[in-house]
């Protein structure tokens, strides 16, 4: 029996599940999920990552990782925890500058945290020697820690609440003519952002969650972490679920499990949680992080060193940073323990 059928019948016994719940099944289902058995990544896949548009992008965050590890005193021996790390692309990346810092490489316990079997069976080939785990609450505590989460919170579901004319409603999954559809249920939750009648705002309590799990981490072991992703520095309304398949948009409800669900980051509400219990950076923009971390000189060294990809490195240089393309939407945040500290590249 197919996810979609499944679903049908659960909302039919049990009455109308939340889009956060919905989301969870589509991502997660240990027999049909997306990411269990159906995640595809790259050009010929469902989407690309910004990894895998361009090594200048993970070599950025491997000036992050080797500033902060300097920051902290270049510990002999530390934790560098990648979150949701795709097909490891993003961790090669960062190993590869470490090779070029004096002591970096030798201190680094690499730890790949990955819900996914097959993305982990991916990341075993590329990445050698590292340790898996599929929890971040797992993230052992006894050594000081780095942590990078690149499309991660995207990933995370959330509640949408509708404004009608009569009061806030919540958008839900239900079934009409025998086939998923999307209706409102009454709520009793208010939430803290304006709307207009008719417009949907979102809530992400695992998005919070997650970010707070992290900080309840670097606050026992001493450490930084880096979140990047699309959605939102201030809050506001919009409906920002999506279904891609082949790098085309399908609708949420078409094929629950065969395409892969997100959702916009709303790094302001994580701010808020996290702003009493660590040292928390400004919320920059991708293109302003990646420039600031140095991202020009890299390219301009590549295309020295390749003039005949010259034009293709432009290319990507522009994808990752250019406002028209990942430079506007995607949205850069650090947070650290103690809050001594710097940030580099998300301080002024």
């Amino acid at each position: 029996m197919s996810l979609k059928q499944r679903l049908i019948e659960q909302i039919t016994l049990e009455g109308p599940m939340s889009v956060a719940d919905y989301m969870s099944s589509c991502l997660l289902d240990p027999v049909d999920g997306y990411y269990t058995r159906h995640v595809r990544l790259g050009a010929d896949g469902d989407f690309i990552t910004a990894p895998l548009v361009s090594q200048m992008f993970g070599e950025m965050i491997g000036v992050w990782v080797a500033q902060t590890w300097l920051a902290m005193n270049s510990p002999p021996a530390f934790r560098l925890v990648e979150i949701g790390g795709g097909d490891g692309a993003l961790m090669s990346d960062i190993l590869r500058v470490a090779d070029h810092v004096p002591g970096l490489r030798e201190a680094i316990q690499v730890v790949m945290v990955e819900p996914s079997p097959r993305l982990r069976a991916q990341q075993a080939q590329t990445i050698a020697g590292a340790l898996f785990l599929t929890d971040v609450n797992a993230i052992s505590i006894d050594l000081p820690v780095i942590i990078v989460a690149n499309e991660v919170l995207d990933c995370l579901p959330a509640r949408q609440y509708v404004r009608t004319e009569e009061g806030w409603a919540e958008r839900a999954v239900g079934i009409i003519d025998g086939d998923l559809a999307f209706g409102l249920v009454e709520t009793d939750y208010t939430p803290a952002a304006q709307a207009e009648p008719g417009q949907i705002i979102e809530v992400s309590r695992a998005q919070q969650q997650f970010a707070a799990n992290l900080a309840a981490v670097i606050k026992s072991a001493t450490g930084a972490v880096l979140l990047l992703d699309y959605g939102r520095a201030v809050a506001g309304p919009g409906d920002t679920l999506q279904a891609l398949s082949l790098h085309e948009k399908r609708h949420p409800l078409e094929a629950p499990g065969k395409h892969d669900l997100t959702i916009w980051a709303d790094f302001e509400a994580i701010a808020n949680v996290l702003s009493t219990h660590v040292k928390l950076s400004d919320i920059k923009t991708q293109g302003e992080f990646l420039g600031r971390a140095g991202i020009s000189a890299r390219l301009a060294a590549l295309s020295e060193k390749n003039p005949d990809h010259a034009d293709k490195l432009q290319r990507q240089y522009e994808r990752l940073t250019s406002a028209s393309e990942m430079g506007e939407l995607f949205k850069v945040m650090a947070f650290a323990y103690p809050a001594s500290l710097p940030l580099f590249a998300l301080e002024d």
